[in-house]
């Protein structure tokens, strides 16, 4: 249980799991009780939610014009660009892609 005093504020896009509270009280009475909001970004507005930027970047280093034969494949794909992202957190190429994402 969170200490009743400190607010947590959770951003949450409109993808329709996140939208449970409306559907089954509990976790809104959760939320309630233990001080916390759900803040839901606007329709088609997923831009709103900062991670979306590293997912586009993803994407676009990892995934973009390939064929993987199989998810371990893929996989490792991912987890290479991973591994080469937090060597290269000031490379150009990349933050062009990133703040792009960012003002979509």
């Amino acid at each position: 249980m969170l200490d009743g005093e400190v607010r947590i504020a959770i951003v949450l896009d409109d993808f329709s799991p996140h939208l449970t509270t409306k559907k089954d009280s509990r976790v809104g009475d959760w939320a309630a009780a233990s001080n916390v909001e759900f803040a839901y970004t606007p329709t088609n507005n997923s831009w709103l939610n900062r991670i979306e930027a590293q997912f586009t970047a993803l994407r676009y280093f990892a995934l973009d014009g390939t064929d993987h034969a199989g998810h371990k494949e893929q996989g490792s794909m991912i987890r290479r660009y991973i591994i080469w992202r937090n060597k290269h957190v000031a490379y150009e190429r990349l933050r062009e892609v990133v703040d792009r994402a960012n003002g979509a």
